[in-house]
């Protein structure tokens, strides 16, 4: 099982990360950091997955407020 990296703690301060596989939680992983973030996660989770699975999440992610959403859909819309 992959596994989250543990600079990561911050933004998943009220999960076991060694309960939270990158791939099987991958949608979950994505909208948090595109919630709660800072640029070192940001680079993790562009170094990590697909700008496609990215967009997937941001499109269909329930937990990701309309302005993170409208700051992502923005940035991401050039790529």
């Amino acid at each position: 099982m992959a596994k989250l990296a543990r600079s990561l703690k911050p933004i998943f301060w009220d999960t076991d990360l060694d309960k939270i596989d990158i791939q099987q939680n991958k949608g979950y992983i994505i909208e948090r950091i595109l919630e709660f973030g800072d640029k070192p996660a940001v680079k993790w989770l562009l170094a990590t997955y697909s700008l496609s699975d990215i967009k997937k999440a941001l499109e269909e992610g329930r937990s990701i407020s309309k302005k993170s959403r409208n700051f992502w859909e923005i940035l991401l819309s050039d790529q």
